[in-house]
């Protein structure tokens, strides 16, 4: 049984949302009639994490239109989303398998089949459309909310402009597959297509539902589909925090059914000495490669094949 904290974020309805207006459930999209991009919110691509639900909600409860381009809105894993049960709260994150690692080529035109690739064919029409991607996401642990940028220069560029949150790790993604914020033109770097992923905080704080929601909301700022006035009505005003940008160098992939850490870490530690033993995988122990090397992520999801933690240094944006 996992706890949840004091005063949880919890799922909220969103049967209201299923018909949409794409033909495909719970996706949403409306067209200025203006030039502008067409610009993507995702959420719930991990049923259990829910903040981003909350921004959608948001959203269509104040009938929002942008005020250029077109803006498509998507709870992505409905399935799992609706899974959820307080006294296992992470076992909603997916029904059969992963949603973010079932977006490349061999995944999705490929023959198998699962509750979560089935509904990342269905949506992949709309996504591939898409200019510009927010995907919202949140943590096991309670991190400080991070934006995953990816590898390239455009979307640490993309992840400036926007601003939040202050924190801005430049990430190869997974060995185990593709996320969509690598899909297609989102991570090719001749392409003007661009995409960000944010970590809100951990999955059930109140917090992470104010994070969705001002980056979601500096987003449609940043794109042109919001003014300065609607985001001040929702008290964001000003410039945000300087940021700080963390460029991952190894993504520690776990071997063995054996992993442990070798204490509990939350997330952007700084491990002060090169080879400082951080875990071990059965025997093999798991090293910082440098000086300052700073921990993202690490998870309590100890098995075979999923990424234990990525290291990063810190470096100018």
């Amino acid at each position: 049984m996992s706890a949840l904290p004091p005063n949880p974020l919890l799922p909220i309805p969103i049967s209201q949302y299923r018909e949409g207006n794409t033909g495909i459930p719970y996706a949403h999209s409306f067209d200025s009639g203006l030039p502008g991009p067409h610009a993507a919110i995702t959420a719930l691509v991990h049923g259990n994490e829910v903040c981003g639900a909350h921004a959608l909600d948001l959203l269509l409860r104040e009938k929002f239109r942008p005020a250029r381009g077109k803006l498509t809105l998507i709870f992505c894993n409905v399935a799992a989303y609706l899974r959820f049960d307080p006294n296992e709260p992470t076992a909603s994150r997916f029904v059969d398998e992963d949603m973010n690692r079932v977006w490349g080529a061999d995944a999705l035109d490929g023959p198998r089949r699962s509750i979560e690739l089935d509904r990342a064919r269905e949506i992949e029409p709309l996504i591939g459309e898409v200019d510009l991607l927010l995907d919202l996401h949140s943590m096991q642990q309670p991190s400080p909310p991070l934006m995953l940028s990816g590898p390239l220069a455009k979307g640490r560029r993309f992840a400036a402009e926007i601003g939040v949150p202050d924190t801005v790790v430049a990430d190869q993604g997974h060995k185990a597959g593709l996320r969509m914020r690598d899909y297609g033109g989102f991570g090719d770097p001749a392409s003007e297509k661009n995409a960000l992923l944010v970590e809100c905080g951990q999955h059930w704080q109140q917090a992470s539902r104010g994070v969705a929601i001002e980056t979601m909301l500096r987003f449609l700022h940043q794109t042109g589909m919001a003014d300065a006035a609607y985001l001040a009505r929702h008290g964001i005003q000003g410039a945000p925090a300087p940021q700080r940008f963390v460029e991952v160098t190894d993504a520690i992939t776990i071997e063995t059914d054996n992993f442990r850490f070798e204490q509990s870490f939350t997330g952007l530690e700084s491990i002060p000495a090169a080879g400082t033993v951080i875990a071990h995988d059965g025997s093999k122990p798991v090293r910082t490669p440098y000086d300052h090397c700073v921990l993202i992520m690490p998870t309590k999801r100890l098995k075979p094949g999923q990424t234990a933690v990525r290291l990063g240094r810190y470096i100018a944006a």
